[in-house]
């Protein structure tokens, strides 16, 4: 209770902080940079290194009310079909710019609901990013797969295209939760589609559930987790729902006055936590966790466990590319985002040209904190030694830097030898930690609760 008190003084249930899947975070892009800044930084990559490649497919057969992502329901083939004439334009035009022997270490395909494509539409766009790019040795290649739009012909075809990594979301197996939040998805449905991948010979399995839901409780969540945990999951990911209806018109449909409140909903998380725990999987940041053997583990105990746009990832490329309409691509020089909108991005690659609408171009001061935060966010720690060796900042800059968090969450954090540690109790903090080293404007941009 005490913990619980020192947390709420500190503001974790007021708080509204950014999620830190990047630095700095998308809304302060601009249009400063643009279309030929991200021709000359592919350019610009070494030739024979390997990339990660995610591609985005915006469509969904029917729009859950809880998603914030950028999404637009469909109920034919022929928006579908159409967009992927212009991935696979973009694709080719990606393919020109390219430096020779660029390999794939990560390809993702997101959404939306990539398993709407059909078999024939999957065979497609698979042999375009294989005419872009080999896999390289030991590569990942992972897909979204809705359990209500997956079956037999299309997992074929994932599985010869090399997938050897399905993701599946969850949110709650709870009926009552699920119709109000419009998502049906039974446990049954979903059990089938987990034991139909890994009878294609795909055994390594992510998952997504949600804390924070309406109606969710203790129990609910309970018996969500051990339904999830019975499936047998690598990977999972234990999110905090973001009600965010002013910025995802969609969530108006969800009772604001059904939902958890933030003390709720620390329980909540804590609850699943423990469940996973208790499962011996191991804890990976602030959000997800893995079995013993699985890469994220690995990762996290070597001290190479990075964070991007998708979330914790043992990926060692710095290039991340993304095609599609609103994509967000990183290169060590800085992010770039494709128009968001399909039509803007299809008007764009139609007439020859890269869609990008804004980004960001790094500075030195943004490599640095980018590097703290990531620490923060993937190790609860900031290393010192490794910034002094790897950033030009002077020592006493860096120990200011550090005193500074320090002091703004009194007797929660740890200083020894000149490095900042987050012990357990204040890990729920680890978001607002992360914000006090953020250099940016945070007032201009809505972000989801703290916890």
């Amino acid at each position: 209770m005490e913990t619980k008190t020192q947390l709420a003084k500190l503001g974790l249930f007021d708080a509204k902080v950014p999620r830190y899947t990047s630095y700095p975070t998308a809304p302060h892009f601009s249009t400063e940079v643009n279309g030929s800044d991200y021709a000359s930084w592919i350019s610009a990559l070494a030739p024979g290194s390997s990339i990660s490649l995610y591609v985005h497919v915006p469509f969904c057969r029917r729009l859950c009310w809880f998603c914030a992502c950028r999404t637009q329901g469909t109920q034919s083939e022929s928006p579908v079909a159409a967009y992927l004439e212009v991935l696979k334009a973009e694709l080719k035009m990606l393919k020109r710019q390219l430096p020779e022997g660029i390999s794939l270490s990560r390809l993702h395909w997101g959404g939306g609901t990539p398993t709407l494509l059909s078999p024939e539409m999957m065979n497609e766009l698979a042999g375009a990013i294989a005419d872009v790019a080999p896999f390289a040795p030991n590569a990942e290649f992972s897909v979204e797969i809705d359990p209500n739009e997956i079956d037999d012909a299309r997992l074929k075809v994932l599985a010869a295209a090399g997938m050897n990594r399905a993701s599946i979301g969850v949110q709650d197996f709870d009926d009552e939760i699920q119709k109000t939040i419009g998502r049906i998805q039974g446990y049954d449905i979903t059990r089938d589609a987990v034991e139909a991948i890994r009878s294609h010979g795909v055994y390594s399995l992510n998952a997504d559930i949600l804390f924070g839901l309406p109606h969710q409780s203790q129990e609910r969540i309970t018996e969500s987790v051990q339904k999830l945990l019975s499936l047998e999951p690598d990977r999972v990911a234990l999110y905090g729902y973001a009600h965010v209806p002013w910025m995802a018109k969609r969530q108006q449909m969800i009772p604001s006055d059904a939902l958890p409140t933030p003390e709720e909903r620390l329980e909540l998380f804590e609850t699943a936590r423990k469940l996973f725990l208790w499962d011996n999987y191991a804890e990976i940041g602030i959000d997800h966790f893995a079995t013993q053997d699985d890469g994220l583990t690995i990762a996290q105990k070597a001290g190479r466990l990075r964070r991007n746009f998708q979330g914790y990832t043992d990926d060692t490329s710095d290039v991340l590319i993304g095609v599609g309409a609103s994509s967000i691509s990183r290169f060590p020089q800085g992010y770039t985002q494709n128009a968001p909108a399909t039509g803007a991005h299809t008007g764009a690659i139609r007439e020859g040209r890269f869609s990008v609408a804004k980004g960001h171009r790094f500075t030195p001061e943004d490599k640095l904190r980018s590097r703290i935060i990531e620490m923060i966010m993937c190790d609860f720690k900031v290393d010192s030694a490794e910034l002094l060796e790897g950033f030009e900042v002077p020592a006493a800059q860096l120990q200011g830097m550090l005193d500074q968090a320090d002091s703004a969450f009194p007797g929660m954090l740890d200083r020894r030898n000149g490095d900042l540690f987050i012990p357990e109790a204040a890990r729920p903090l680890t978001r607002m930690i992360a914000r006090a080293f953020d250099a940016y404007d945070l007032s201009k941009a809505g972000h989801s609760s703290a916890i």
